[in-house]
């Protein structure tokens, strides 16, 4: 038997514009984020997927920007400000600490302290490299 099944509902195609498609990528690479839990006095494990700096086009400022694998939830969004300093993580030459005092990933914005981990420690190094430098350039701002 031949069977055809017919679409009730037909849709136009919508065309869905995010705030990133304002910015310019000036790092992009896969590791792997954690947060401190001070209650717990641990880290706990964010996300794994693409660690990115992003300059916007017509404000020039940066932020760091991390979507998770597959869900795409966003697990680390805040700009770069001048108080940051990415300290090497205990133990880990390819690990990088720092506290954002507003980080915009979950429903309230609130102060976080955030480690990455990235495959090796050349990937590491250059992430610090363009962070320093987009610090350096949201400070001019």
């Amino acid at each position: 038997p031949d069977v055809q099944f017919k679409p009730v509902v037909t849709l136009d195609q919508v065309e869905i514009k995010n705030a990133e498609d304002d910015e310019t990528p000036l790092f992009k690479m896969r590791a792997k984020l954690f947060r401190f839990d001070k209650a717990a006095t641990e880290w706990k494990e964010r996300g794994t997927g693409e660690m990115r700096l992003l300059m916007h086009k017509s404000t020039g400022k940066v932020r760091v920007l991390m979507r998770r694998d597959k869900t795409l939830k966003i697990c680390a969004n805040h700009y770069i400000a001048p108080e940051m300093k990415l300290n090497p993580n205990v133990g880990s030459d390819r690990s990088w600490v720092w506290t954002a005092l507003a980080d915009y990933s979950e429903d309230e914005v609130k102060p976080e302290m955030l480690a990455v981990r990235f495959a090796d420690a050349d990937k590491a190094n250059r992430y610090k490299r363009v962070f320093e430098e987009a610090q350096a350039w949201n400070i001019k701002l």
